[in-house]
């Protein structure tokens, strides 16, 4: 294939798809345009062909929407699209929810605690999980970024699911008991909070400037050990992926 489409690069996928590397697309559209074409008669055997856009390609866009591709998923900078070749292949689900994570730390019976502009009243410390990054990872940051505290992670003692969202996804948060390595609130995300601060567990829990659900959250924290991470050596990356599990 890769020698009848010499100004293509092609790649098979697990899908029983192919890929087009949109990063080596010719920047002539009427090429293009050929090419695409000749390519999609000629994948008579193949379910699904997929192309990846930089941001700075996004003149391309209405050309392959007149061959019928679909948006898949997308970042800030590049888009993902689609095509169907038979009908009703299987297509992996794109991106649908996304992660949150949020830090129960105790010292002293005092829990560590935030306000940020939006919300305004007593919270965990935490934020989303950066794409690529492990939920301990996130933890750390987030608990860092918020309130100047290292933290080491402990477990995870509480999942929430939450629809629709901002966009109308799905949002998991994922609720984390952490130990502190450090006392001194030093608040590094300034245009987000506006407070940090060690506050008596018991006035946490009582106090009407905090919602049901977080109370609810760190008293299952102080009731649930939660699941660790595995440390098995051989479930700590395999194929280029990281893996983090909980148990």
């Amino acid at each position: 294939m890769e020698e009848i489409f010499r100004s293509l690069n092609l790649f098979n996928d697990k899908y029983d798809g192919v890929i087009i590397d949109g990063s080596a697309i010719p920047e002539d559209l009427m090429e293009f345009e050929e090419e695409l074409a000749c390519l999609i008669n000629y994948l008579q055997e193949k379910k699904l062909l997929w192309i990846k856009l930089d941001i700075s390609q996004s003149y391309y866009i209405p050309l392959l929407t007149r061959y019928d591709f679909v948006f898949h998923h997308c970042n800030e900078k590049d888009i993902t699209l689609v095509k169907k070749l038979i009908n009703d292949p299987i297509i992996p689900t794109a991106m649908n929810h996304t992660l949150g994570v949020g830090a129960v730390v105790i010292e002293d019976n005092k829990l560590l605690v935030i306000k940020d502009r939006i919300w305004q009243k007593y919270k965990l410390p935490g934020g989303h999980i950066d794409d690529r990054e492990n939920i301990s990872t996130a933890l750390l940051r987030e608990v860092l970024e918020e309130t100047g505290i290292r933290v080491e992670f402990e477990s995870i003692v509480s999942l929430g699911h939450f629809s629709p969202g901002q966009f109308n996804e799905s949002n998991l948060y994922v609720v984390c008991r952490a130990r502190a390595l450090s006392k001194e609130i030093h608040i590094q995300d300034k245009n987000e909070i506006i407070e940090a601060r060690w506050l008596d567990l018991n006035e946490y829990l009582s106090c009407e400037d905090v919602h049901p659900y977080n109370k609810n959250l760190v008293q299952n924290a102080l009731r649930s050990g939660g699941f660790k991470i595995d440390t098995t050596e051989d479930l700590i990356t395999k194929d280029d992926v990281e893996y983090e599990l909980f148990s």
